[in-house]
């Protein structure tokens, strides 16, 4: 039996669109795998509809040990592990708590941008909601929108808070 104390977190990049596929095929493999999903609402013409999108495109998250990472990679639509400094990258449990926590929230609301192209805002500091007490910057031009930095990911989670939620550093 394997120390679950062994087990980490990384990222897989999928073929686009295939999240959801690849997700439940490391689950019937008995993998722990998570794709996380938000509710959107769709417009067509005739109607409109909530529907589950993946909050990463291109990414699912697996906790595994070294012994696992063959049998992840040979998972159909399984394109690699995300890289960071030349090893598979480990994404922080708090990380992975953080997001779940906001997703169970009812009223969450988040946006994910390529950390490319964005300058340093003002640094600041969330007062209340889960992620209480963490620090990001500021967008500039707009006081609600706040980064908070997934390192190991190199991505950008945009969150939505109310300007009374958020101060200077």
């Amino acid at each position: 039996m394997v120390n679950v104390n062994q087990k980490k977190w990384y990222a897989l990049y999928t073929k686009p669109r295939w999240e959801k596929k690849i997700n439940t095929a490391l689950l019937k493999k008995g993998v722990e795998s998570w794709c996380p999903l938000q509710k959107i609402e769709k417009q067509w013409s005739d109607r409109k509809k909530i529907i589950e999108e993946p909050l990463f495109r291109s990414y699912v998250f697996v906790r595994i040990d070294d012994n696992e990472k063959n049998n992840v990679l040979s998972t159909d639509g399984v394109l690699n592990f995300v890289y960071y400094l030349s090893k598979p990258a480990v994404i922080k449990n708090e990380e992975v708590d953080n997001i779940k926590m906001y997703l169970a929230d009812k009223d969450a609301k988040i946006t994910i941008i390529s950390e490319e192209g964005f300058a340093e805002g003002e640094k600041i500091r969330i007062n209340f909601g889960v992620f209480m007490d963490k620090e990001g910057t500021v967008l500039k031009g707009s006081k609600k929108k706040v980064f908070v930095q997934l390192k190991s990911l190199g991505q950008v989670m945009v969150v939505e808070f109310p300007a009374e939620y958020l101060s200077p550093i």
